[in-house]
């Protein structure tokens, strides 16, 4: 069921650490952010690895929680890949995508989020 709560900013990223501020701070290596909360991206739940990359079902949390905007890291190297059959459906659930590396995912992220628009984003802090 879609949300309408804003969703969570990020306040500080580096290597092997994203913190995250919503009503309370929250730290995480690896996370799962949407309109409404936030909550560690564990890869075990989907067999997400760096490759073949984000999975279509590491995406759905996102888009039950009313995303309609996803940003999606790929690292801070650049090493985690997104499979294309998981760009594939955020384009049928209309959903705009942006994949960037993560420090730029963050920027982008939370101009998103501050422009209120009800995004979304899955986060890896290292490579």
């Amino acid at each position: 069921m879609p949300s309408s709560s804003t969703a969570p900013r990020i306040t500080h990223v580096s290597w092997g650490r994203l913190e995250v501020e919503n009503g309370t701070a929250q730290t995480f290596k690896d996370a799962k952010l949407y309109p409404g909360g936030a909550r560690t991206w564990d890869w075990n739940e989907t067999g997400t690895s760096h490759t073949p990359g984000i999975q279509p079902a590491d995406v759905e949390e996102l888009l039950e929680h009313g995303a309609s905007v996803v940003v999606l890291s790929r690292g801070m190297n650049k090493r985690l890949q997104v499979k294309p059959a998981t760009l594939d459906r955020l384009d049928e659930a209309g959903v705009e995508a942006h994949v960037l590396p993560t420090k730029e995912a963050v920027e982008r992220y939370n101009e998103l989020q501050a422009a209120g628009e009800p995004v979304g984003g899955l986060f890896h802090s290292t490579c």
